[in-house]
């Protein structure tokens, strides 16, 4: 999979599939992407090959009070991924896929805040916040993350 920003000084290719994908509604997506939820995939960062450019780290706060870091095109100031539990993941946002239309969330998150237009299939995991990544994502995806981890110390 390949994508980037819109004037595409900044393009990337993942290097392999998703752990997985997340559609987040909290307040603090709803509020950086100016819609009702993000669609994110979560993955290595060392499996986002840059192709062009060299997106730009945004420190923004979020209403946890905590820091969450978005790196966007310095020309356009898209938002391509974004960092938020630690250097050795990527939240990519699945809008800036050349082929968005091929990616269906795996999980849905923070629902407790998600717009009431919006519905769920009633097959499709969903937490009022968050969950243990140990009870949904596949085994070969939970081994990804701990080499990641692994190497990343």
């Amino acid at each position: 999979m390949e994508g980037g920003c819109s004037c595409g000084a900044v393009r990337y290719r993942l290097a392999s599939e998703p752990l997985i994908v997340h559609c987040c509604h909290c307040l603090n997506c709803q509020r950086q992407t100016g819609a009702a939820f993000a669609i994110n995939l979560v993955i290595e960062a060392d499996r986002v090959e840059l192709l062009a450019g060299e997106p730009q780290p945004v420190d923004v706060p979020r209403d946890d009070g905590s820091m969450q870091r978005i790196f966007r095109c310095p020309g356009c100031r898209v938002a391509v991924y974004s960092e938020y539990a630690g250097p050795e993941f990527r939240f990519v946002r699945a809008g800036t896929l050349d082929e968005p239309r091929g990616i269906t969330p795996d999980v849905h998150i923070f629902t407790k805040s998600k717009v009431d237009w919006v519905v769920i299939p009633e097959s499709m995991p969903t937490f009022d916040v968050f969950y243990d990544r140990k009870t949904l994502w596949p085994a070969a995806s939970l081994e990804r993350a701990a080499a990641a981890v692994a190497g990343a110390s």
